[in-house]
């Protein structure tokens, strides 16, 4: 089983929560821009995905490839666009994974816990998107019990 899914538009990693004060509660939420990309990644799979939420152990292969910036030159845009330079600025790796992962709760899986493991790329591209390949991970207990 591979599920493949394709949120375009430029991957907006999560931001860091955001605290309010009502009376003597303090409450937490999502910054505006992580609240309005969730939503959409929610409305793109939603329309991709029409199976029940999987409730079992999932590895995720998530790959964001961000827009090149306008203002370099045509040579290192070549180099980006063909993959020798990665982005190594903002947004870091795992706030990607998160605004995704989180959006997808309860609707291509029941929990984002049962994500038992993953692999992340950034990448660049002229067409800003995230892909998400989902498999079930082997099991090693599987091939102990062959050994025996």
């Amino acid at each position: 089983m591979a599920i493949k899914l394709i949120i375009p538009g430029e991957p907006i990693p999560q931001g860091r929560p955001k605290f309010a004060r009502r009376g003597s509660f303090v409450t937490a939420y999502d910054p505006k821009k992580s609240k309005d990309y969730k939503q959409l990644v929610k409305q793109v799979v939603s329309k991709q995905y029409v199976g029940k939420p999987l409730s079992m152990a999932l590895k995720i292969d998530l790959q964001v490839f961000r827009p090149v910036q306008k203002s370099i030159s045509h040579k290192e845009r070549e180099m980006r666009l063909s993959g020798l330079h990665r982005p190594i600025i903002k947004g870091d790796i795992d706030n990607y994974f998160k605004a995704v992962t989180d959006a997808l709760t309860g609707i291509v899986w029941v929990d984002d816990a049962q994500i038992v493991s993953t692999s992340i790329d950034k990448w660049y591209s002229d067409d800003p998107r995230v892909e998400l390949v989902i498999t079930v991970p082997e099991s090693k207990q599987i091939e102990l019990v062959k050994q025996i």
